[in-house]
C-alpha cells in the first residue's frame, strides 16, 4: 500500500507517521509537510505550501489518505485562518488524492462535529465531514476524539488544565468524555486506511481510550 499522511508533524500525525513507517503492509508513506522530516527508507516527504498544492504531483497517486491536520482558534488567530487549516486544506487534500486514485480517506475530526452546531469549532468539523462525503471515496472514516492526550510541541494552557481535571475525574466520567491518547487516535486512523471498509464510518471517542 501507498499511504498519504497529511499533518505528520503534529501530535496525532507524528504518531501516525511512526506507526505507518513500522507497518509491513505499507510500502511507501507520502507525507507532504511545510518543514523537512527526518529521512526514512519508506518515506517521501515533499515540502509544500498548503495554499498552493501541486495538482498534478506524482506523489498524489496513493491507495489511501490519512488527514491529521488541525489547529486551534488561539493558534490560528481568526475564524478565517482556522477554517483554512481545518476545512480548506483537508478537503483539498481529499479531492487531489481521490482524483489520483485513492479509495480510502480517514480524517481526524472531533467529538461534537456537527454542521448545524452553534459552536464554530464543531460546526467547521461537521461541515468538513459533510463535504468529504461528497468527494466519492469508497471508504470514508471520521475519527472523533475528545480531548487528546500527549506532549505537544506548542503549549496549550487550556488543554493542559482540562487534561489534569479529566484525569482526576476519569473514574466517574462516561467513556466518551475521557482523555483520548494520541497514539490510540493515530492507530484508529491507520486502521481505517488499511482496512478501507466500504461506506462511511465514525469512530467515537469512547473507542479511543
Amino acid at each position: 500500500m501507498r499511504l498519504l499522511l497529511a499533518g505528520a508533524t503534529g501530535l496525532v500525525g507524528s504518531h501516525a507517521l511512526r506507526l505507518a513507517l513500522a507497518d509491513p503492509m505499507i510500502e511507501r508513506v507520502i507525507a507532504p509537510t511545510r518543514r523537512a522530516l527526518p529521512p526514512h527508507p519508506k518515506l517521501e516527504a515533499p515540502q509544500v505550501d498548503w495554499d498552493a498544492l501541486p495538482a498534478d504531483a506524482p506523489w498524489w497517486r496513493v491507495d489511501a489518505a490519512v488527514c491529521a491536520l488541525g489547529t486551534t482558534m488561539r493558534a490560528a488567530g481568526s475564524r478565517e485562518a482556522f477554517r483554512k487549516v481545518d476545512f480548506d486544506y483537508p478537503l483539498a487534500i481529499a479531492r487531489a488524492a481521490h482524483r489520483a486514485g485513492a479509495r480510502a480517506y480517514a480524517l481526524n475530526s472531533a467529538l461534537g462535529a456537527d454542521a448545524g452546531s452553534r459552536v464554530f469549532y464543531n460546526r467547521v468539523k461537521g461541515e468538513l465531514e459533510q463535504a468529504l462525503a461528497g468527494v466519492g471515496f469508497d471508504s470514508l472514516t471520521y475519527v472523533r476524539p475528545g480531548l487528546i492526550g500527549g506532549e505537544r510541541q506548542q503549549s496549550r494552557p487550556g488543554e493542559a488544565a482540562a487534561t489534569v481535571l479529566l484525569r482526576a475525574l476519569a473514574p466517574a466520567l462516561p467513556r466518551r468524555w475521557r482523555i483520548n491518547p494520541a497514539p490510540r487516535i493515530a492507530q484508529a486512523l491507520l486502521d481505517a486506511a488499511l482496512q478501507a471498509a466500504p461506506g462511511v464510518h465514525a469512530v467515537g471517542s469512547e473507542r479511543l481510550i
